[in-house]
């Protein structure tokens, strides 16, 4: 096999394999770009001199001011929690395109009201700003995994929610660098700081003017009983005509997953709680996503991404301007390993592989180096760094997208939009109280926070225990076909076992299709609605 080379789960035509459904992807990932941007860009920029200034950051004690700061980063994952639940019913009624213009309006609604805090005003309007936009992006992160999963073809499926993940690290990229740059070319003044906050506005724009040249998801149409323009969209995502072989097959597979869940659970905004609550396979799949988020947040990675000034003074790093540029390599270097993952591992490698390898490799802890601030970087500092960097090399193409590639395709048609929900707010959960507790657990966790590395990794190593034992491998199998893939027991074995039996289903499936003859749509559609039980 080639990197490239894509595992089917049927003949694909390479029309299939278009330009549409990686544009869609792309500018429904503009969304992660303003998650990404601001994770990387709120913990230098309230370390600027210019911003400590301004607010009188001088005055404070140094508890209050970790109090401070932690407040200012973790009121923005505490709106993201409660927006992630607020997503399941915009997507719900909204559907998946509405919901993402609506969502990206509140957070530049957010972003602006940012804007307006100064000195003599406090930091009243940052808070307000930052719970308003943190809302946006948490609706956002629930809804968009799940439209890219809905229109994308299995075998380009980790790939395509990929792009999402690319879109966080581009605006980490943009964030980590841009007070590297402001400190460089500009003094400390109130244009300063106020200009790493206005940037949340543009890709926060894009999504929003974007959002209005997305196609609507075929699977939530067919859901709504809007059947034609189902089909409509599907085929212009596929590049197909209605009566291609493979459009015709696909709509016959979400007919099928929509009966059962029609059969099942029943349709309707309460029925998927219903489901989950009388449901304990269906439970514990909501379990399984929630956790991946805790084992990712518990790697350390947004500790780094929040207070990367802390976390570089921790090991030798002084001085702004050099702790700015040691944050912007750190950038540089997940960027470039999420191409990797991307367009090489996670459709080649599979989910669980991935996921695995990087804890097993990132479970050695990076120790703190003894270099005081205001002094030169002694040799263990250095050596700290560098393993520092290669932890980045192995966790960003592991667990930095991983889960979210897990979560968007691991529920059915059924749960499908309150898993989603549930699993983004999980991740805005641990992301909270990382970004709330960070500062204080360098405070008190062994000299220069040294104790915050052997925390983060024996949490890795755990890690892997559970995804060996509990996680199926996801890659190349059909969205309706997920059911089956978490029945199986043990999950290392269940990949193998659905493949084996989507294949003969697909034969059976052909076999019939040509034993009839099917030469018009017509006759193609009546034959598939009397094979829909079948399939």
């Amino acid at each position: 096999m080639g990197l490239l080379t894509l595992v089917e789960d049927r003949p694909t035509p390479s029309a299939v394999y278009n330009w549409r459904v990686y544009a869609c992807a792309s500018v429904a990932s503009f969304a992660s770009c303003m998650i990404g941007y601001d994770s990387a860009f709120i913990g230098t920029t309230i370390a600027l001199d210019s911003f400590e200034s301004e607010f009188r950051f001088n005055e404070y004690s140094e508890s209050r001011l970790d109090l401070v700061k932690s407040n200012i980063v973790s009121v923005y994952q505490a709106g993201a929690f409660f927006g992630a639940l607020f997503a399941y019913v915009s997507a719900y009624y909204l559907g998946r395109k509405f919901s993402l213009i609506f969502w990206s309006l509140v957070f530049l609604l957010g972003a602006g009201l940012m804007l307006g805090a100064n000195g003599d005003r406090g930091l009243g309007l940052i808070y307000a700003g930052r719970v308003l936009a943190g809302i946006g992006v948490g609706a956002t992160s629930n809804i968009v995994p799940i439209y890219i999963s809905e229109l994308a073809p299995p075998a380009v499926r980790g790939r395509l929610v990929g792009i999402y993940e690319l879109g966080w690290q581009i605006g980490g990229l943009v964030g980590f660098w841009i007070n590297y740059g402001l400190t460089e070319t500009m003094e400390p003044s109130h244009k300063q700081w106020i200009i790493p906050f206005a940037v949340q506005l543009i890709p926060g724009g894009l999504l929003f003017f974007g959002a209005f040249w997305l196609r609507e998801s075929p699977r939530w149409l067919m859901s709504k009983n809007r059947r034609e323009l189902a089909i409509k969209n599907l085929c212009w995502i596929r590049n197909l005509q209605a009566e291609e072989l493979y459009i015709v097959e696909e709509v016959a597979f979400i007919d099928a997953a929509l009966e059962e869940q029609s059969a099942s659970i029943g349709i309707g905004f309460w029925k998927p709680f219903k489901a989950v609550v009388n449901n304990r396979r269906i439970m514990w799949r909501f379990f399984l996503g929630t956790m991946l988020f805790l084992w990712q947040n518990a790697s350390g990675i947004n500790a780094i991404n929040y207070y990367s000034p802390t976390v570089f003074k921790s090991l030798g790093v002084s001085g702004g301007n050099t702790s700015f540029l040691t944050t912007g390599i750190f950038g540089v270097v997940k960027t470039v390993l999420t191409l990797i993952w991307l367009f090489f591992l996670i459709d080649r490698l599979g989910r669980r592989k991935l996921l695995m390898f990087g804890g097993y490799i990132n479970g050695n802890p990076v120790s703190s180096s003894a270099s005081t601030e205001g002094q030169p970087l002694s040799s263990g500092g250095i050596a700290a760094i560098f393993f520092f960097y290669l932890w980045t090399a192995f966790y960003t193409p592991s667990w930095n997208g991983t889960p979210w590639v897990y979560n968007s395709e691991m529920f059915d048609q059924q749960v499908r939009a309150l898993g989603q929900a549930s699993a983004a707010a999980s991740n805005w959960l641990w992301n909270f109280l990382i970004a709330r507790f960070t500062p204080q657990m360098f405070a008190n966790m062994g000299p220069s926070g040294c104790g915050v590395y052997y925390f983060f990794a024996s949490m890795m190593m755990v890690s892997i225990v559970w995804v060996y034992f509990l996680m199926p491998e996801t890659k190349g199998i059909p969205l309706e076909s997920m059911n089956r893939l978490f029945e199986i027991m043990p999950a290392r074995k269940a990949h193998a076992q659905v493949h084996r039996e989507d294949e003969e289903r697909e034969q059976d499936f052909r076999h019939d299709a040509e034993g009839a003859g099917l030469s018009i749509t017509k006759e193609k559609l009546e034959h598939l609605e009397k094979t829909t039980e079948k399939v």
